[in-house]
């Protein structure tokens, strides 16, 4: 028997959830405005295609350069490059749902609760909203879990090849942000899953130590590429900004804890739903059946949650998806074990895979929803409210963007314009440059802050068609001697703030 016979019903069934996940993470994929982080990596992506001195240039703000090198890569294929970036996210999403397959099929193996992780993940809100943005956490969670399930493979089959494999994956990792350090600290705890009820169980057990070591060895091998780059230092410093130094934290080891716990579980229950929460209380509730995976899993989750809410500085909800993963495989084992007990106990005349997509269609039915719901109409989704607030509902997001882009290219038709811009780093003016540098009628500037009117851009207002474009909040108002008169606002979201675009009159 082939292999396409032997697996057929796998096979069509892995398609039909391939394009079931690229249909809700491609569809209205441009609704979402570009986010303030999104513009940063993007136009950085753009800066490293065009000039291969900067391909180390995401540093300058202490940023690991995987995402950024990747998203090159697509912006040669694709012509828009905001949808260039988060296509590497949405393709670094379908690794992920991949990897919780096989990673459920390992702990459990069980092809049922595989499938059923993979269909929890493509309807779980919280990858909805990452995998359809040009923010790094997508790729990081992806790298989380294949490392976790090569973890596992190692420990349980202790090969040379798959040691090679982990570290290679646990370096990918690591090159895209420092929180993927979690994949070499938590490889102590695999021994969870060791045998030591076989005879000469010493010698494997040795073995794996070296082993893990091999992979952590590789793992860090590919970090230390990065001091290549005398910027090598900036992700120290960057770090610190989110992060507590050890140094620090001894002084007030506990003061944020609380709050920082507070508000992480705060996102976390936000995203997992209700629905996705049931199904983990059942699974803890019957911890005893596959104790050790369930705790490993378990363990994968708590610990780098513990971690962040003790050393936390600035946290997002962003920050707990690559952990929150770890809960799909605990709840798609819930999700088989209620579908097994209420098919035994209603006696119904169905087949057992009709019942299973029934209950399975039950489950996903919310969380269903909020995904469609923050692809279709992203202001109304019921996301994390911190989330909603950065995305949505703020100066941060960038909506008013693509309506700048079209009048600004429209002006600079047949003459040339200058544009300043509210802000030197961030969404301006980066979202400006990545769609309007390339316009040699266009000049963009930057100006910080702007509580004196800058005398640069009166010169260019005589000079050629001028415009400011405003965002922040604190710019609302100004003083009556701006020579600004407004061409047109875009509302941000439900902030009650506008996105406004000015022409400068000349004196």
């Amino acid at each position: 028997m082939s292999f396409l016979s032997k697996y057929k019903r796998e096979i069509l069934l892995g398609i039909f959830l391939t394009l079931v996940y690229f249909f809700l993470r491609l569809i209205f994929l441009n609704r979402l405005p570009i986010f303030t982080d999104e513009a940063i990596y993007v136009r950085w992506a753009q800066i490293a295609l065009q000039d291969a001195s900067w391909r180390f240039i995401s540093l300058t703000d202490g940023k690991q350069p995987m995402f950024v090198w990747v998203t090159m890569i697509f912006m040669k294929f694709i012509k828009d490059p905001l949808v260039a970036g988060r296509l590497v996210s949405v393709l670094a999403g379908l690794f992920t749902m991949v990897a919780l397959f096989f990673l459920a099929l390992e702990l459990f193996k069980n092809k049922t609760i595989a499938f059923l992780t993979s269909i929890l993940y493509i309807f779980f809100p919280f990858a909805q909203v990452l995998d359809r943005m040009a923010l790094y956490d997508s790729m990081v969670a992806a790298f989380y879990v294949w490392a976790l399930y090569f973890s596992i493979l190692l420990v349980r089959k202790i090969r040379l090849d798959i040691a090679f494999i982990l570290g290679f994956v646990i370096g990918g990792g690591v090159l895209t942000k420092s929180s993927n350090f979690f994949s070499i600290y938590l490889l102590p705890f695999l021994l969870i899953l060791f045998n030591f009820k076989e005879k000469h169980f010493a010698g494997r057990f040795i073995k794996f130590i070296l082993f893990a070591i091999l992979s952590a060895g590789i793992g860090y091998g590919f970090y230390l590429i990065l001091r290549l780059s005398p910027l090598f230092e900036m992700i120290s410093a960057k770090n610190a900004t989110f992060v507590y130094p050890i140094s620090e934290w001894l002084h007030h080891p506990f003061t944020f804890f609380i709050g920082n716990l507070r508000g992480l579980t705060s996102w976390l229950l936000q995203y997992l739903t209700p629905a996705y929460i049931i199904l983990i209380l059942i699974s803890i509730f019957f911890i005893k059946k596959f104790f050790k995976e369930k705790m490993l899993l378990l363990l994968y989750f708590i610990l780098p949650f513990i971690a962040l809410a003790l050393f936390g500085v600035k946290i997002y909800p962003r920050f707990i998806f690559l952990m929150s993963l770890m809960f799909l495989p605990l709840a798609a084992w819930s999700l088989d074990y209620v579908i097994s007990f209420a098919y035994r106990k209603t006696y119904l005349n169905i087949p057992k895979a009709v019942f299973t997509i029934i209950i399975t269609a039950i489950f996903i039915l919310y969380p269903g929803f909020v995904s469609f719901q923050f692809a279709s109409n992203p202001v109304n989704a019921p996301i994390a409210d911190a989330d909603r607030s950065q995305y949505l509902n703020s100066w941060a997001s960038g909506w008013g963007v693509k309506e700048s882009v079209a009048f600004f290219e429209q002006q600079a038709k047949t003459q040339k314009i200058f544009i300043a811009t509210e802000g030197t780093f961030g969404l301006m003016p980066e979202s400006m440059e990545i769609y309007l540098i390339k316009n040699n009628n266009i000049k963009i500037k930057g100006y910080w802050p702007v509580n004196v009117f800058p005398k640069e851009v009166l010169a260019y207002a005589k000079k050629m068609p001028t415009y400011f474009v405003f965002y922040q909040p604190q710019h609302q108002v100004f003083p009556v001697d701006f020579p600004l008169k407004l061409i047109f606002a875009v509302e941000q979201g439900n902030a009650n703030s506008y996105y406004r675009v000015y022409q400068v009159i000349p004196r």
